[in-house]
């Protein structure tokens, strides 16, 4: 059974950073259209995030706007992937616990299982890195 195993895991291991690049580009995409919103009406943004209770509220749409722009750019190509992947995440966990979380899980309410799944990506990313297909493996690999 061992031998199977361990076959088995041979043979998929190649897997892996194909699946890290599929889940870089995919999370990045699902970035790119709440960054592309913040930037096409950023002070309606400051106005809301400043309605939720957010402190600095012009300043904090800012930094999402940015962070999430950056992160399309950078996750797309596996650049700085786990640095980017951290700001990234706070974002997400502001995103669940000032709009998301009072809703429940489920997106169909509005819930935070979106922002979940995007902060679980995230802390793939921190924990792995980039994988194989990306310019971190390139510049940085060990």
């Amino acid at each position: 059974m061992k031998a199977i195993y361990n076959f088995f895991e041979d043979k998929t291991s190649y897997l892996a950073s194909v699946s890290l690049l599929l889940a870089r580009l995919t999370l990045a995409y699902g970035f790119y259209e709440p960054a592309m919103k913040k930037w096409a009406n950023i002070g309606a943004v400051a106005s809301w995030f400043g309605s939720l209770g957010i402190p600095f509220p012009t300043i904090n749409a800012y930094m999402a706007a940015t962070t999430e722009i950056l992160g399309v750019v950078l996750l797309s190509f596996g650049f700085l992937t786990r640095l980017i992947s951290i700001p990234l995440t706070v974002v997400m966990l502001v995103a669940i616990f000032t709009v998301h979380f009072e809703h429940g899980f489920s997106a169909a309410n509005n819930g935070f299982e979106i922002p979940f799944y995007f902060l679980l990506f995230l802390l793939l990313f921190i924990s792995h890195g980039a994988g194989k297909f990306s310019i971190d493996n390139f510049l940085f690999k060990r």
